[in-house]
């Protein structure tokens, strides 16, 4: 693995995961569905234009730092969707980020999401995982 530090921002306010999601019934069966909200879809779909997209994909354990400046103080802190969204274009599956420093900032002319990606040293007295 390479010691490459991937750094890069992305525009716009993430919802929050526990709280994007919403319940719809499934017109034929009419059993109820948990959907990802319209702010969540938007947000992605934004997100995908934005990302960089890794060839190859980073692997191994990694550690991301992200400072995530929301609108207001009202959203709760939650990178878990932007884990998510990295998927498949900065590395494989989210369980390879092992290190995580989220912190969350204000800027209501200018959300954004400062995202820093790292290969995470292993720690030798745990035996290198």
């Amino acid at each position: 693995m390479s010691n490459e530090l991937l750094e890069f921002v992305i525009l716009g306010e993430p919802a929050s995961k526990a709280n994007s999601r919403r319940l719809v019934y499934n017109k034929k069966t009419k059993r109820p569905l948990f959907i990802k909200s319209d702010k969540a879809r938007s947000y992605l779909k934004d997100f995908q234009k934005q990302c960089p997209v890794k060839n190859p994909l980073l692997e191994g354990d990694l550690s991301v730092t992200m400072t995530i400046f929301y609108a207001s103080r009202r959203p709760d802190l939650d990178e878990s969707l932007i884990l998510d969204a990295m998927e498949k274009r900065i590395y494989a599956n989210d369980r390879q980020v092992r290190e995580k420093h989220i912190f969350h900032r204000l800027d209501k002319e200018n959300p954004r999401t400062l995202i820093s990606i790292a290969p995470r040293e292993s720690d030798p007295k745990s035996g290198g995982e």
